[in-house]
């Protein structure tokens, strides 16, 4: 303890615990703080409470003592960390030297385990010059695996772990394994093994032991973690493919047995999860799992993988001559507006390649109308990487309207005018793309189509408040917290490594848009109860009885912009079904989505009545 404040402690002026951490930050003291790094304490003043730090992002930083106790940890004089402050020479020498010394050096401050890219950040630039760090990383890597010294991944986000004690590197990656607290621990623990195989060249039965305990382990997750006990099934399959001395057993579990007992509802979003390369062992299993209908099985799940899924699904069945069953599955999807936005991305992307035969004016359609109905929900926004594609993809538009007649280019453009997800400097920019390719569209956006007026939007006064209320938190509640939090995460330090700033950028952000959209949406809305509406046709505010070929009836009101509820049949005015509806009167046909299987279907409409609020 420092003299200074042991005289404090043995007064009684401070516990003891409060003088310990207080005497590490005495002068000459080394220190590490998360933005600006290792730090040397050059001076204090105990009365007034504070401390000068000189950090290696900010010489001569005066703390009060109490934020200094918050924000940083005291580093002993042999960390690699404080080293770098005042024997950075010392450190580059050993870099050329013996390069192995110092990144054992290097773990060892760190507790024994450091990313790729928190060891590039801890010596690229300081001690290494950054020019030449990545041939010197290669050559010390491939040398640190020869040396069995420390675990390192193929990836630079896994951990490299530094070997100690008298075991072997065999025994240390096994004994990882066996300490694993759950499927993830397991997994990590077997994709180590799998990148350091060399190490069981001449202990093969340490690897032998574990297969049981894999087989165990998958057995269990499969019950509540299938995505979990896929991805060790398929990394225990990397193993042994990398081991010549390695077989499976035949009563062991394989990824063929997991997709047979998987509940089919569970089976694509859980596959969805994993990285692609375990992904495409899952789904290249099919075959083996499911035998004749290998194919019918994988198809079904191809809307709901997510983006790599699609992708690793289409090139086996490519590989295997089965992509027309996908042709024929994707035309249904997209004829019936039913197939999802990774789904349209691959088709789009594919256009000239595997999806040639699908790329239609259909595409178009479901492209805009997953985009309306996405903007329309409450729930979080699941296209934005569609609506992306559509400005990076600078002949997506092209190639779209030059398989459209001209009627079917007139009414897509119209429908991109209206669509509200897009600004208007984006429609501009996407108008522009398909007036180049269709001169004959430029009369959409001339003249008195130029410059449009809002459409009032007719609401429900319930959802009209909603709106209002979410409008008046956003202003008097959330901005102003939101400018809160900006101002103290500034006070963090470094805002390029600082994470609670940029979260809090980020989210004002997105309060200055949604207060904007909100305005923009109560602005131009109109309140009303529904009462009077006419019902010789179908209206806003009208309940219309329809009845299918068999004479089944089903109900459908259709009410306000704002106003659908599935679960009761009611259906916004703007919505698909809701266009489709209104206007029509008794003893007419209307083609209706059905909203449970996606399926068009012809009804007639057998009666009208006014809404009842």
């Amino acid at each position: 303890m420092h003299p200074d404040v042991a005289k404090l402690v043995e007064a009684g002026r401070i516990p003891r615990p409060v003088g310990e951490r207080l005497s590490q930050l005495a002068p000459g003291n080394f220190c590490i703080h998360k933005s600006f790094g290792a730090g040397k304490v050059t001076d204090w003043d105990l009365p007034a409470k504070k401390v000068t730090i000189d950090f290696e992002k900010s010489t001569g930083q005066t703390m009060e003592l109490q934020f200094a106790f918050q924000k940083t940890e005291w580093i002993p004089a042999e960390d690699f960390r404080a080293k770098k402050i005042e024997q950075l020479e010392e450190l580059r020498t050993l870099s050329k030297s013996d390069p192995i010394a110092l990144v054992v050096h290097l773990l060892q401050s760190h507790g024994g385990s450091m990313t790729g890219d928190a060891l590039e950040k801890e010596l690229s630039g300081a001690v290494i010059p950054e020019p030449t760090f990545k041939k010197w990383w290669d050559a010390t890597k491939k040398t640190l695996r020869e040396s069995r010294l420390a675990a390192v991944p193929q990836k630079r986000t896994e951990a490299i772990v530094l070997r100690t004690g008298d075991r072997s590197p065999a025994q240390s990656l096994v004994a990882d394994f066996e300490a694993a607290r759950d499927i993830k621990g397991m997994i990590r623990a077997l994709e180590a093994i799998a990148a350091d195989i060399g190490a069981f060249e001449n202990d093969s039965d340490a690897l032998k032991r574990l297969l049981s305990d894999i087989d165990e382990g998958a057995k269990k997750a499969a019950r509540v973690q299938l995505g979990q006990a896929l991805q060790l099934v398929a990394a225990r399959d990397e193993v042994i493919s990398s081991s010549k001395a390695l077989e499976l057993e035949s009563s062991a579990v394989r990824l063929s047995d997991l997709l047979l007992s998987a509940d089919p509802s569970r089976l694509a979003e859980e596959a969805g999860t994993l990285p692609s390369s375990r992904q495409r062992a899952v789904y290249e299993a099919f075959p083996n799992a499911f035998g004749d209908i290998w194919v019918s099985k994988i198809v079904k799940v191809f809307d709901s993988v997510g983006a790599r899924g699609v992708t690793e699904i289409a090139r086996i069945l490519l590989e295997r001559d089965a992509m027309p069953a996908l042709v024929t599955h994707l035309r249904s999807a997209i004829a019936r507006r039913a197939l999802g936005p990774d789904a349209l991305i691959w088709v789009c992307r594919e256009r000239k390649g595997p999806a040639a035969e699908i790329f239609s004016a259909d595409v178009g359609a479901s492209v805009l109308n997953l985009l309306e109905n996405d903007h329309l929900s409450d729930g979080p926004r699941k296209t934005s990487r569609l609506q992306s594609l559509l400005g990076d993809d600078k002949t997506l538009l092209t190639d779209l309207v030059a398989i459209m007649d001209i009627n079917e280019t007139r009414n897509f453009a119209r429908r991109l005018l209206d669509c509200p997800v897009f600004g208007e400097l984006e429609k501009k920019s996407l108008m522009a793309r398909i007036i180049k390719a269709r001169p004959e569209t430029a009369e959409l956006v001339n003249g008195s189509n130029q410059k449009r007026p809002d459409e009032v939007l007719l609401v429900s006064w319930e959802s009209l408040e909603k709106k209002k209320t979410e409008l008046d938190d956003i202003v008097r509640n959330k901005i102003p917290q939101n400018r809160e939090d900006v101002k103290i995460a500034k006070s963090y330090g470094d805002l390029r490594e600082n994470f609670e700033y940029k979260s809090a950028k980020d989210m004002e952000k997105y309060l200055g848009f949604r207060r904007t959209a909100l305005e923009k949406e109560i602005a131009n809305s109109r309140g009303t109860d529904f009462k009077g509406s006419d019902a010789g046709r179908i209206n806003i505010g009208t309940i219309v009885t329809l009845a299918d070929a068999a004479g089944a009836e089903t109900e459908i009101t259709v009410l306000g912009a704002w106003d659908s509820i599935p679960e009761t049949k009611t259906v916004s005015y703007l919505s698909e079904v809701g266009k489709a509806l209104v206007g029509r009167a008794p003893g007419e046909t209307v083609q209706v989505r059905d909203e449970e299987t996606e399926q068009m279907q012809t009804l007639t409409v057998r009666s009208i009545r006014p809404f009842n609020p």
